[in-house]
Parts: structure tokens; sequence; C-alpha cells
């Protein structure tokens, strides 16, 4: 019966109850002595209770039993999910993946959480401060157990194959080129349609938002309206067999044992949820004279650190635009920097790298390690016409943004078998133009 439905807007305060309930919100306060429905209510905190009211988060829950009703946590084998950052040496190399490989069902079943592999990070959730890019290969659905992250917020970038995800404010279905938000606590599981691929960002400390606009003015860039938040949706359903919650505690896998699925609210209200975007929506701004603008013009989403101006991490997109620039090179420049870079790719071919840059692959140019167009796109962009031309028409590339300094995991630089070691090559065929003859 059910039909996947949603609520639009960012940071909204947000209601919503499942019709087979009505009323079950209950009028005028938030915690009555009795319930409607004999329901429990249960308070989910994303931020201090003494937080600013522009930046306090919690919702709250209207569920058939409340969230503690289970067996004590055990510990889970976390496989190749880590936050340990000394594994290996560190490593400033410009790094490029290829295409990480899911493992084929028959051999080896992955559901979304044994399926997690870090990739890289830095910082440490018991300081509540810090990063991790994960990527995840899945080719079976997660079956009566669900995740929950202790330790920070997940953006999760499908790459290939959807996730029709339940959350306990509703169900969502995520298709590539849509992302989606798992904020601190909230209890979600996963099911897929086959071989699935994609990227994590994960932030400890902070939650995402909209970037401030500036000069830009009221409008652009991801606009407030097009998030779209899951509806009320609940199950009563019981689990004999033994329902299995998992947290992600301390960069740790715990299980704990219920006998009832965790799925169970009924109404909710609040402005702390669950939350999924189009990337097609994104309204791109662009250089229309000449010169590049810094590519934080394409900031979907920040995570702003303590320091004003300088982002935990920003979640960027190169969408399909128009190119007009005059005299220009329009390609990405020559760049040296002091944030950390990690790039993914969802579909088509990344401009500045055509060849090499596979979609389900990625890249990381590290703290201050050079990097740019390869010695084809250079030669090409250097003599081309420069008439009004479409940019990455078909493609979605993105970049994980961060002012800390990401240390590569063993499973990253060894054990995915993945890592290009001819990436370097690629700048090599570059040669001076240099005459002091010719100005």
């Amino acid at each position: 019966w059910f039909i996947l439905q949603y609520m639009s807007g960012f940071g909204n305060e947000h209601v919503s109850e499942d019709p087979r309930c009505p009323g079950a919100l209950p009028e005028g306060q938030n915690n009555p002595q009795v319930c409607p429905y004999g329901l429990y209510a249960e308070q989910l905190s994303g931020s201090a209770f003494t937080c600013p009211r522009l930046t306090n988060k919690r919702s709250w829950l209207y569920r058939i039993l409340p969230s503690v009703c289970h067996k004590p946590f055990k510990p889970l084998k976390e496989g190749h999910l880590t936050h340990d950052w000394d594994e290996v040496e560190p490593d400033p190399n410009q790094l490029r993946w290829k295409p990480f490989e899911i493992p084929k069902a028959p051999q080896n079943k992955l559901d979304f959480v044994s399926g997690l592999h870090t990739l890289c990070g830095a910082g440490e959730p018991r300081g509540r401060n810090g990063i991790a890019v994960h990527i995840f290969v899945c080719n079976t659905s997660m079956l009566d157990r669900c995740l929950y992250n202790s330790d920070g917020d997940f953006l999760i970038v499908p790459q290939q194959g959807k996730l029709l995800i339940t959350t306990e404010f509703g169900k969502m279905l995520v298709e590539p080129n849509e992302i989606c938000v798992i904020q601190q606590g909230m209890r979600f599981s996963v099911e897929v349609f086959g071989e699935t691929r994609g990227y994590i960002l994960e932030v400890y400390g902070a939650h995402f938002e909209l970037p401030d606009l500036g000069p830009i003015g009221a409008n652009g860039l991801a606009n407030p309206r097009d998030f779209l938040v899951p509806v009320a949706w609940y199950e009563d359903r019981q689990v004999p067999g033994g329902y299995t919650v998992i947290s992600k505690y301390q960069g740790k896998l715990f299980a704990a044992q219920q006998d009832f699925s965790p799925f169970n609210v009924v109404a909710w209200h609040g402005n702390y949820t669950p939350y999924k975007y189009h990337l097609e929506k994104f309204m791109v701004i662009n250089s229309v004279a000449f010169d590049h603008a810094d590519p934080s013009i394409f900031t979907v989403l920040t995570a702003k650190s303590t320091r004003p101006g300088v982002a935990l991490a920003d979640f960027v997109i190169f969408p399909p635009r128009w190119g007009v620039a005059n005299n220009t090179f329009r390609p990405p420049y020559y760049h040296r920097n002091c944030m950390s870079e990690f790039m993914g790719l969802i579909k088509g071919h990344y401009e500045a790298k055509e060849e090499g840059f596979q979609p389900g692959g990625g890249s990381l140019h590290s703290m201050m390690t050079p990097h740019g167009p390869d010695a084809d796109c250079f030669e090409k962009a250097s003599k081309a016409k420069l008439e009004p031309e479409r940019v990455a028409e078909g493609t979605m590339a993105f970049m994980f943004e961060s002012s800390l300094s990401l240390a590569v995991t063993k499973w990253g630089l060894q054990t995915s078998n993945c890592l290009d070691k001819n990436y370097y090559k690629c700048w090599e065929p570059l040669r001076s133009h240099f005459n002091p003859k010719c100005k």
C-alpha cells in the first residue's frame, strides 16, 4: 500500500504521521502523560540542549516501543571499516583508484554494512572532530538488521544501483545522481536491487548545512526547497529470530539483539531528519566574462569547522553547464591547495582527465600536492576555439574537500588492489612552451 512520499525544505520544522493512525501526534505538547494510541515519546537530539535556536537540532518520535528495549551491545567485526590513520606510512603522492570492485553475490554476499571500506580520513570520533571517506560495495539487502552512527553524519553518494533506505522517519529511494544524508544516531536499513556501489563522506562533530551565499544573494546553488524528507511510516513487526541493531561507536561496530523492528515510529515532528537531494536541481553559478571563479561556487553542502570560513568538509559537484569565458583556459587550472581533495565520478567523463578517471573510482590530491589537467587536456584547451560550449554534458563528478590532512588506509593503498600506479604518467607528456623571444 505504501507510496514513497516526501516533504520539502532543508532544516525545516516538519510534522508527519502515518495515515493509518490519524491523530498520533500529541497536540500542544511533546511528552503527554499518555500518548495517543498508547505510543512512547522519545526525543532524538542532534545538538546540545543549549545550542542557539538556529543550530538546535532535535525531533520527537512517537513509537510502539522505545529504542532502549534491546539486549546489551557486543563487538562486531568491522571488516575494512576503520579510523586508524597510522596503518601505513603517509603518502603525499597524487593517488587515483580504478573502479572499486563489487563482489559477485554467490561467492561473497555483502550488504551495506559488511560492504563498508574506509579509504582515507583524519581526526578522531571521540574528540568530535574529523572526517572519513568510505566506499561501499554490496550485492544483497540488509535483512532484519539496521545501522546507526554514533560518531557522526553519513553523506551517501550512490554511483551504481539504487538504494531503498528505511529510516525511523520513513522511507527514501536514492538513485545515482542523488545523495542522501543520514544524520548522527538515526537508525536505517538499506535494500539494494543487484550490484551496488557508492561513496560516503562521514563527518564527526558537525552537521551538514547549506553554504552561505554572500554576494550571490538570496537564490542559487542548492535551493532549500529541493531537499526532501521522508514521511512517517511504521511497521509493528515482531522478529522472534532476533533483529540486529548495529552501532558504529568510536570507530568500531557493536551489535545488539531485540525482538521487534526498530522502524516502529508512527508519528514524528522536528527539524532533525534524514534527507535526500537530486544533483540535477543544483543552480550552477559560473564565470560569464573571463577567468575562473573558485570551485567553491559548486558547493552543495558544507560542514563547518570552528574556524570561520574554513570547512571541516565540503561536498562539491561539477555538473553539466555552459562554458563561455573569453581569453581563458577553461578547464580547471593547475593548483596546489591547503585543503585535501577527494574526487569521485558518478557517470560520464571528467573534463580535466577524460582517460583513466572512471565512474566508481576516485582520486586524492593531498594537502599542497600539485594537480591539474593532464597533458592531452592542456594541449586541446590551449588551442580550442573559444565559443560557448556545453561542459560536462552527461557527466557528474564530485569532490569531498576538507581542511584536514587525510591519511589513506591500508585497504586504500594495498588491499583494494585498485590503486592506479601509473597515475603520475598523465602529466609526463607536458612540455615547455617557453620562448623568451615571443611575448
